[in-house]
């Protein structure tokens, strides 16, 4: 696994997000099959309330951090100019909390694609606050 600033490319080369939907806010691992996230929860995230952010969107972090890891692997079998499409992304299964994310929590997200049939890949992902996991996510992403 490698640090992303060490392979000399950034987040928009890896995701079609771009402001103010991008969460993600420093990769921290990257390799063809895992990637590993940092992201603070903010009140400019979508499903903000005035006493934090709704945990759903803990789906939209994961499916960040998915992308991260199948943009990293676009690149390197397909090129830095190869087209950055998204995926289509289905939730298979998420344990969620039930209690709002406090604004300035650190969250990190652990993305594993766990099986790789050409365009569909089953994605499982973790997402901790301090040592505790918060919530686990399994997506299948399709790639058109």
């Amino acid at each position: 696994m490698g640090r992303l600033s060490d392979l000399g490319l950034s987040l928009t080369d890896l995701l079609p997000h771009r402001e103010p939907m991008v969460l993600v806010e420093e990769i921290l691992e990257v390799d063809r099959t895992v990637a590993q996230t940092r992201s603070t929860v903010r009140t400019s995230w979508p499903l903000a309330e005035s006493d934090g952010v709704q945990p759903l969107v803990l789906i939209e972090l994961a499916a960040q951090t998915a992308g991260v890891c199948n943009g990293w692997d676009r690149i390197n079998t397909k090129g830095p100019d190869s087209e950055k499409m998204g995926y289509l992304v289905g939730v298979k299964r998420a344990r969620l909390p039930e209690e709002l994310l406090g604004y300035g929590q650190r969250l990190l997200v652990r993305a594993e694609n766990k099986h790789d049939f050409g365009n569909l890949r089953e994605v499982f992902c973790t997402v901790s606050r301090e040592d505790e996991v918060i919530a686990e996510i399994t997506l299948q992403l399709f790639q058109a």
